[in-house]
Formats: C-alpha cells, structure tokens, sequence
C-alpha cells in the first residue's frame, strides 16, 4: 500500500506543478485513488475532487482550472499525511491523568505549578459560582468540585482512581 501511495503523490505532484495540466489524466488519477484507496479520509477527498475534474476536462475556464489545482492539492495534502514518518508509538493511548491532575483540570489550575490552599479555593469559588445548584448548575458536578477542592488540599489522603 505505501508503494501506491507514493506513486500516486508522485504523480499528484506532476500534475499540480505542470503549467497546463492534463485534467482527463488527472481525473483517471483520482478515480483510481477513490476506487483503490483503503483510507477513508483520502477516498473523500478523492471522491470529492472528481466532478471538479471531469468540469476542467471539459472546459478551458480558469476559475475551474483553478478549482482543480486547489482539489489536487487536498488529495495531495492527505496523501503527504498518510506517507509522512510517524514518530513515537504509533496508536498509544494518551496517559492517564491522576486524581490530582483531574482534579487540578477541573478547577482550571494549571498542572505542574505548586499551589497554595488558597490557590485552591480561590479557585474552587471561581468555579463553584457557576456549578452551583442555587446558579442552574447540577449537584453532581457541584459535589465532583468539592471532591477536587478536598483532593487537592489533602492530596494524600486520596489514592488514584
């Protein structure tokens, strides 16, 4: 698959850098890529630039010459982000944040900063305005705010969920 993939960015190139781009040939192209792919976003946009197309194959207009080029370019652009180096581990699952980040996250405290209790409630009183039942917000998030308050005054206390 990433030897079609290169061929057809070669061949995406040439089209988008040639002065008088063969639009017929450029239309067999981007078929082949909507037929062919297996990724889902470059088959739609594939798919997407095809009528744009056949219009350029057919009339010598520039607006829709110019509309070609710029759908050439988006079929393009994904084929670069699908042959692009991928660095890291490739599907990892984000990091799981710890009851005090969640708890800092919800208070909108930034994460790695040293607080001071009244940092915290300074915050929390922030937030609590808003959550309040009295102020239409719901118990349920009123009552995880002062979870997060107590968390973060006495994190010990707490384990990690």
């Amino acid at each position: 698959m990433m030897e079609r993939l290169e061929s057809w960015k070669l061949a995406l190139e040439r089209l988008r850098s040639a002065e008088a781009a063969n639009w017929t040939d450029a239309g067999r192209l981007v078929a082949e890529i909507a037929r062919m792919s297996t990724d889902t976003m470059l088959r739609q946009a594939a798919e997407q630039a095809l009528p744009v197309l056949r219009q350029a194959a057919d009339n010598d207009d520039h607006g829709v010459t110019l509309a070609a080029r710029r759908r050439i370019g988006v079929v393009l652009d994904v084929v670069h982000d699908l042959t692009a180096p991928r660095f890291g581990r490739r599907n990892a699952a984000p990091k799981k944040l710890s009851s005090e980040d969640r708890a800092r996250k919800m208070l909108g405290l930034p994460l790695a900063v040293q607080l001071t209790c009244e940092d915290i409630n300074r915050a929390y009183r922030r937030a609590a305005k808003g959550m309040h039942p009295d102020q239409g917000g719901s118990a349920e998030a009123f009552i995880d705010l002062a979870a997060a308050r107590d968390i973060l005054i006495h994190p010990g206390a707490h384990k990690d969920a």
